[in-house]
């Protein structure tokens, strides 16, 4: 009894001394995060449902489907290579649902998801949730540009590299401080080129594997699954190595979507007719990736054997690419450089949305008092512009790549920012499921604007796996042939820097270990979304190109 009168005290002190929302203390119940705190500027809703749809799909379908899948093919064979794929589908599947759950049922301007772990889980997993979101999203900005620059050299052009990272870097800077709505269209735009082109891939691969290849090669069918086989065991034989194999494959497949589900929440606030728009955009994500991404691992097994000595390619441009080696075997010349544009196309597009959503973390991080003030200003067109031009500046850690030392240094960043994505998964299922049980004990489970199937058992199960998929995610270098200091630093060393900013916060603050379920506020706010969702009525389609539109986009 005296230890919980003690949390109980701790947690009404710190409600008191925060100017943020916490419990039911300071909490006014507008419209906007902005308002609600008191400081900052406010966003505006310039997002379309098209821009909303094709941000999300544009983050996950990158490098990782038109370059990475070739290494994960090498490595392990074109069997866990599609499996892996179809398992994360489940846990994408998942994320996607549970996060337009959350958002659309309070869709504020200016919420993050470190505002609703601060609001429904605990103030110091908000915070230590919000810097590991900045720096994963401003390290990848950093990132894309490396790409960008490799992917340009493709085509052994006289400029210099640190050029090509300019001209990145100053675009999507370009694109990002206009307005919302002008980032939407262009990412709508930079998503469209690549859909297209793995579109295209998909039935051209479909093609080659039915023997209509020019140099004649004959019908594949599934003749690699047999020679040199479906599987490569991995680490070791037997069925040991093929199911190490397949576990290697999902961890590898993970990052390939970290950060992209958490786009359309982010997103949300800046969203027209959110409750409408965003279960939407989350029920069809998962289907347009399932088509991406399944049919787009499965043909790339098909078309080329995981022994094809050009899969070892350490570019990351076309010539590493395993649909341009497919499409190489098959005879067929002059692809290389479309898919190249393509993938170029990618990388520009993928740093163009990690560069809004680093910049509305921190935004909210501002507008919670946990970042300085001044990250919160927003322009006349609801941008907002130092938080954009913070997470800018960090992007510039790319000209690192120009020298050899400075590119080892930068692959470090890199490669430990990669694991803040299955963390932040976890704490996006917690916050989840202590958003629903505050919604239970207040009777309001039922008013879900947008609620989905199996849950929250799905979302229990989910969390195991993600959380598996953590601590096993540098498995290999514990076989003493595969030890390495280095990739055991990359592999775990964000799990202790996640804790120390966590208990850091903890500590400094002395907040109790959770907001108790009773004192959860899920009702500021509510009043406000529910009377500006009312106004939104379904357009009405006047043909049937109208119709077509209205469906897909």
């Amino acid at each position: 009894m005296h230890h919980e009168a003690e949390a109980e005290k701790a947690e009404v002190n710190y409600a008191e001394t925060q100017d943020g929302i916490y419990g039911s203390q300071g909490v006014l119940g507008e419209e906007s995060v902005a308002k609600e705190a008191g400081i900052g500027g406010e966003t505006h809703r310039g997002l379309k449902s098209r821009h909303i749809q094709f941000l999300a799909l544009g983050g996950a379908i990158g490098t990782g489907l038109f370059v990475g899948s070739g290494t994960i093919l090498h490595l392990v064979g074109p069997a866990p290579l599609f499996m892996a794929y179809l398992s994360m589908m489940v846990v994408v599947w998942n994320m996607m649902n549970i996060l337009a759950e959350i958002v659309t049922y309070l869709p504020m301007k200016g919420i993050t998801i470190p505002y609703f772990v601060k609001r429904y889980v605990d103030p110091s997993l908000g915070f230590a949730t919000g810097i590991n979101y900045w720096y994963a999203y401003a390290i990848l900005v950093a990132a894309e540009a490396t790409a960008g620059a490799i992917l340009l050299d493709y085509w052994e052009t006289p400029v210099h590299a640190a050029v090509w990272i300019t001209i990145f870097l100053i675009v999507i800077l370009f694109l990002n401080i206009i307005a919302v709505g002008f980032f939407g269209e262009a990412e709508f735009w930079f998503a469209s080129i690549k859909f297209l082109t793995i579109m295209g891939l998909i039935i051209l691969g479909v093609v080659i594997m039915l023997g209509g290849s020019p140099n004649h090669q004959g019908r594949l069918g599934f003749r690699y699954w047999n020679n040199p086989g479906a599987f490569h065991p991995y680490l070791v034989g037997g069925s040991t190595g093929r199911f190490l194999g397949y576990w290697t494959a999902f961890v590898r497949a993970g990052f390939a979507f970290i950060t992209s589900p958490e786009l359309i929440a982010l997103a949300a606030g800046e969203t027209v007719a959110p409750r409408r728009n965003i279960p939407k955009a989350a029920s069809r994500f998962v289907w347009r990736l399932a088509i991406f991404y399944g049919l787009g691992s499965l043909i790339i097994g098909i078309i080329v054997p995981w022994d094809d000595q050009h899969l070892l390619s350490p570019s990351s441009n076309a010539s590493a690419s395993p649909f341009v080696i497919g499409i190489q075997r098959a005879g067929i010349k002059g692809l290389n450089h479309v898919i190249n544009a393509a993938i170029l196309t990618s990388a520009w597009s993928a740093g163009n949305a990690f560069l809004y959503s680093g910049s509305r973390i921190l935004y909210g991080m501002a507008l919670n008092g946990e970042a300085p003030k001044i990250f919160g200003k927003t322009n006349k067109r609801g941008v907002p512009y130092a938080a954009v031009l913070a997470t800018w500046f960090v992007g510039l850690l790319a000209y690192l790549n120009v020298s050899s030392t400075g590119a080892q240094v930068f692959t470090w960043f890199s490669n430990i920012s990669t694991i803040s994505g299955f963390i932040a998964w976890i704490v996006i299922m917690i916050t989840y499921l202590r958003f629903r049980k505050a919604l239970t004990y207040n009777g309001l489970l039922h008013t879900l604007p947008f609620s989905t199937p199996l849950q929250p058992y799905l979302t229990w199960f989910v969390l195991g796996v993600v959380s598996l998929l953590t601590l096993t995610n540098g498995f290999q270098v514990f076989f003493p042939s595969e030890w390495s200091v280095s990739d055991f630093l990359a592999a775990y060393i964000t799990l202790p820097i996640f804790l120390v900013l966590y208990l850091g916060h903890k500590l400094w603050y002395r907040t109790p270990f959770a907001i108790k379920v009773h004192n959860i506020d899920v009702m500021s706010g509510k009043r406000e979304m529910d009377n500006l969702c009312e106004l939104d009525v379904d357009p009405v389609p006047r043909n049937v190109w109208e119709r077509m539109w209205f469906w897909v986009a």
